[in-house]
């Protein structure tokens, strides 16, 4: 992996409950390569409880991960961008409620406003998508960021082509190199696999 040493990045957490463990063993490889990492949770990711964990220990989880407390704020998030405080963002996971907000510009909870808070400075936002209708009723809206300056897309794939036609999930271990990329203004390839 390359050398993330001082490179300040943001690690947003949106819904996809049955991703997080993939996603935040990815925010561990950032944080061991050097990245000081500011973990953001949209508030659903940090206030539901799922068959996958409670929220409180998946937002301590990921806290211990980066070192520092979360953001769980639309009024805390919002200054990243003007004071300029990340250089990257990473979504990961992504969802396709998520990605249909940004494609058309909604801002209206953390998550949201933490990546319009650094476009506004034309900063990379990474998006680790996963949704079950990637390939259905999300495919527009991730049509639409794939087509958007300032966003990269870590590689996605069919996670369950029989059962679950239309899903597409991130290759999170591609996570590092895509966050590598990004920093370059450059999209990792292929996106799909």
């Amino acid at each position: 992996m390359n050398d993330l040493t001082g490179e300040r990045i943001g690690f947003v957490v949106t819904g996809s409950f049955c991703t997080f463990s993939a996603a935040f063993a990815e925010a561990a490889k950032l944080r061991a390569a050097g990245a000081k990492l500011t973990p953001i949770f949209s508030e659903h990711a940090a206030g539901t409880d799922t068959r996958f964990g409670k929220a409180a220990d998946r937002v301590a989880e990921l806290e211990e991960i980066c070192g520092r407390k979360a953001i769980r704020t639309i009024p805390d998030v919002e200054p990243l961008g003007p004071k300029n405080m990340l250089d990257l963002l990473v979504v990961a996971p992504c969802t396709a409620n998520t990605a249909a907000k940004l494609a058309y510009g909604i801002t209206d909870n953390t998550a949201t406003m933490a990546v319009k808070s650094m476009l506004r400075r034309q900063k990379p936002v990474v998006l680790a998508v996963a949704t079950n209708d990637a390939l259905g009723a999300s495919a527009k809206n991730i049509g639409l960021l794939l087509n958007t300056r300032h966003y990269y897309f870590v590689p996605l794939r069919q996670d369950a082509p029989r059962e679950k036609p239309t899903s597409l999930v991130a290759d999170f271990s591609r996570l590092p190199e895509t966050v590598a990329l990004a920093r370059e203004g450059k999209q990792i390839q292929p996106i799909f696999g």
